[in-house]
């Protein structure tokens, strides 16, 4: 069968016309790049980074308005984000270009003429979910002749994920990865002229493109992406392999970010990143976490500071003094500790036994009374015991967690833990799940429950889900609080009185309130 090849310099890569698909790679021809990486007044796109993505942002512009045009209407789009709180922030990224290009959002998926899914690929039913959503978009878009459906995110970084798109779900548009976003624009004004299916995958990189647009979720409040990828190669865990290395931001360029978000009337940041603890080591001056997190208090105008996730194994003193002397660190750390067997961490590759483990958590509690602890736990891994699951059991009651994230363990293709022997039975597993649930319910309970009575700062977030005449807001420590007020209140710090604890979150009053 042949292909036609066509390929269009841009630095590092080609484009690749094979059927109706477009394949972006690693080769280069300079010949090819006149037509695609030219405007219409024959202006040749730029090779630096952002500008190159401003010039497909004003091509994707025209693109759009034409489109408009013919059908009568702006375009709109949806994003859906599926997975962690980094990805969320990428959406953001995304809903920030896709309205520089003019689009404008639509809340309904359906009802909207591009659709993105932003993966996740941590369990294997985390796939199982898109391609569900992906055969009822099918349905949508035969009746949309307009509609465009883009696929990005963790998921796309499998090679056999990308084959089967190509081969059952023809009627996707656009694919791209988890290292490439910052090239959105280029993406949708290459499949907005070619009228073909998009593929723009990159192995790894260790490039990091600032100062594109983002559209935040709330204004007051906002993710930061501090470093991206991960070493630490967990034996259960797919995230190495489809965010890439750990590279770490430029402090200056964070500190920047911070400043304009502050500006921009946002008082809370959550500093992002596989592992935060790691954060310097691949700068050319290196800078540990902790004295970051020195630089952003010192940033008028921020109060507070929270950060996810820290890998046990690289929490250093350092960082405990920083939190305990600092008055913006928020009193809450997530420190997921998987399993509280040594032997099972070793087969996890978590590298810190059970006793390093809760010697940390001592420094921790000691350095931060009031700090409130969470964590992950795997149930079930290959070859756990009920020796083993008790270990577990003894360190939640050592610990006592405010709140943690409980998890049966799922074979991910393509890491290490899934070609183990002693795979846990089903039946066990789901025995052991509700043991450990019932127990953090019960310690969770009685943890929370501490600050009834007291007066605590709280964060408004929200109008209450269920009613009206209550916000929501959240504490210091991450607990969420409802109360009597009105949605001016929202962005705003207030001090509320805590009446009721309900397990996992109070009810109360509030007793004053500073705008900010």
């Amino acid at each position: 069968m042949n292909s036609i090849i066509m390929n269009f310099y841009m630095e590092c890569e080609y484009i690749q016309i094979e059927r109706n698909t477009i394949h972006v790679g690693e080769e280069t021809n300079k010949e090819d790049r006149r037509d695609f990486n030219c405007n219409r007044s024959g202006t040749a796109a730029p090779s630096e980074e952002p500008m190159r993505q401003y010039y497909f942002m004003e091509k994707a512009r025209r693109l759009v308005k034409a489109q408009s045009e013919t059908v009568g209407r702006p375009l709109t789009f949806h994003v859906t984000t599926f997975g962690c709180q980094m990805n969320a922030r990428d959406s953001e990224k995304l809903t920030g270009i896709l309205e520089q290009i003019g689009y404008v959002e639509e809340e309904e998926e359906n009802q909207a003429d591009f659709v993105i899914y932003n993966t996740c690929t941590v369990r294997e039913n985390a796939n199982q979910k898109v391609y569900g959503h992906l055969g009822q978009l099918n349905r949508v878009k035969k009746k949309n002749p307009h509609m465009l459906i883009g696929l990005c995110g963790c998921m796309m970084q499998e090679p056999e994920v990308v084959e089967k798109l190509k081969k059952s779900y023809r009627f996707v548009d656009l694919i791209f990865g988890t290292h490439n976003i910052f090239k959105f624009a280029e993406l949708v004004a290459t499949r907005l002229e070619s009228d073909r299916m998009v593929i723009d995958i990159w192995k790894d990189t260790d490039k990091i493109v600032e100062d594109l647009p983002s559209e935040r979720k709330f204004s007051f409040k906002s993710g930061v992406n501090i470093m991206f990828g991960c070493n630490n190669f967990c034996s259960y865990c797919i995230v190495p392999y489809v965010r890439g290395r750990e590279r770490s931001r430029n402090p200056k360029d964070i500190i920047r970010e911070i400043e304009s978000l502050v500006a921009d009337g946002v008082v809370e940041v959550m500093l992002l990143g596989q592992n935060v603890n790691s954060y310097g080591k691949t700068l050319e001056e290196p800078m540990t976490f902790a004295q970051l997190l020195q630089e952003i208090e010192k940033i008028e105008g921020l109060e507070r500071i929270r950060f996810m996730t820290s890998h046990p194994k690289d929490l250093s003193d350092e960082l405990i003094e920083v939190m305990a002397q600092s008055q913006k660190i928020c009193k809450h750390l997530h420190l997921p500790v998987q399993s509280g067997s040594t032997r099972i961490l070793e087969k996890m590759n978590r590298r810190y036994t059970k006793e390093h483990y809760l010697r940390l958590v001592e420094k921790i509690k000691a350095a931060v009374p009031d700090i409130s602890l969470t964590t992950d736990i795997i149930v079930g891994f290959p070859g756990e015991t009920e020796e083993d699951f008790q270990e577990t059991l003894d360190v939640v009651r050592k610990v006592r967690y405010d709140s943690a994230f409980t998890f049966i363990y799922s074979k991910r293709t393509g890491t290490p833990a899934a070609v183990l022997e002693e795979q846990v039975p089903e039946e066990i597993v789901k025995d052991r799940f509700n043991r450990l649930l019932k127990e953090v319910q019960s310690i969770s309970a009685e943890v929370c429950s501490v600050h009834t009575k007291t007066v605590q700062r709280v964060l408004v977030e929200s109008v209450n889900d269920h009613d009206d005449s209550l916000v929501t807001g959240r504490m210091s420590n991450n607990l969420l609080v409802h109360f009597p007020g009105e949605k001016d209140l929202v962005g705003k710090l207030v001090d509320v009185r805590l009446d009721t604890c309900k397990g996992f979150y109070y009810l109360g009053e509030m007793v004053a309130s500073i705008r900010v």
